[in-house]
């Protein structure tokens, strides 16, 4: 049960956020005749829900093949000790290359998501910016051969 004063998300709401996942310019109009409700009410309720942190915000799902960016791959990391963190977190998050850096529990530290244009470029991201300078005691590199889903 929610707390009182909580915001609440109803099933209109949970509506509205598919279709926004699904197209995330898809117009106040449009929404209203897929919800039937009034363009007001659904533009109230997108601003609902951008104010209480639902929506965090709106983008787009780029097509990485057409951006010659063809090798996906996972890379585990773990690092030795906790003094390069900090540096290994700045250099990481400027990386262009890496889309997602997560902090993770288990044997590893961190999980990257890095996207390239050939094997060469993953070569020289692993050593020339994962392994530099920030102690890391090893990594696992999955290539992706195809996505199923991605949101």
């Amino acid at each position: 049960m929610p707390k009182k004063g909580a915001f609440v998300i109803d099933d209109i709401d949970f509506n509205i956020l598919d279709i926004l996942k699904n197209n995330s310019r898809m117009t106040s109009s449009e929404i209203s005749k897929m919800v039937h409700l009034s363009v007001p009410s659904v533009s109230d309720r997108i601003r609902k829900l951008e104010r209480n942190g639902v929506i965090s915000s709106f983008t787009v799902k780029l097509g990485r093949e057409h951006m010659g960016q063809n090798c996906i791959v996972f890379i585990f990391v773990q690092i030795q000790g906790s003094s390069e963190t900090s540096h290994f977190r700045n250099t990481i998050i400027q990386s262009p290359q890496v889309l997602e850096c997560h902090h993770i529990s288990g044997e590893y530290d961190y999980l990257l998501k890095v996207a390239v244009d050939q094997l060469s470029q993953l070569e020289d991201f692993i050593t020339n910016t994962l392994k530099a300078n920030h102690n890391v005691v090893r990594s696992n590199t999955i290539f992706i051969l195809s996505t199923l889903k991605e949101e």
